[in-house]
């Protein structure tokens, strides 16, 4: 017989940090203010229409800037991106414009900021949004893409960045 047992949020963030994921910079910009966050829960919707997912703390008021704005670049890093990861991350403490000077950026299609340097760039119009817990997911449809160069992805996994 099979058992339940109790999973408090700390195993539960534990055993999360043994899942090794792709690092990207999500970006938004537009009446609700510019805004970067650090991710790595994101992935492929649908090829056709192209459509990606992200997920989000709802609970930082910050994130609202990609509700009101409607768009979002999601920028996927490679192995010479760690110092941006870390610094739109929030944990450099810098001030926003400094977080953003540390890459070069330009605009595709919906006027979100995105990486000239990423691994690659999908730009997103925001179609839709569930809230679920503490998180929110965002669905983007794709309306601008851009493929980089072939560079080592940089990843997260065991509460650090690595490389494959």
């Amino acid at each position: 017989m099979l058992k339940k047992n109790d999973i408090g949020p700390q195993a539960y963030r534990d055993a999360m940090a043994k899942f090794a994921g792709h690092v990207h910079v999500l970006t938004t910009d537009g009446p609700g203010g510019l805004r970067g966050a650090t991710v790595t829960a994101a992935c492929s919707v649908s090829d056709a229409p192209p459509i990606v997912l992200v997920c989000l703390n709802r609970e930082n008021r910050k994130n609202e800037a990609f509700i009101v704005n409607g768009n979002f670049a999601l920028n996927t890093l490679g192995a010479k991106h760690e110092a941006l990861a870390t610094a739109i991350s929030g944990l450099t403490r810098l001030p926003l414009e400094e977080r953003f000077a540390l890459g070069s950026w330009d605009k595709i299609s919906t006027g979100a900021p995105t990486l000239v340097d990423a691994v690659a760039v999908f730009d997103c119009e925001l179609v839709d949004t569930k809230d679920l817990a503490t998180h929110r997911v965002l669905f983007g449809k794709v309306t601008g893409l851009r493929i980089g160069d072939n560079l080592k992805p940089l990843i997260y996994h065991d509460r650090g960045y690595t490389l494959l």
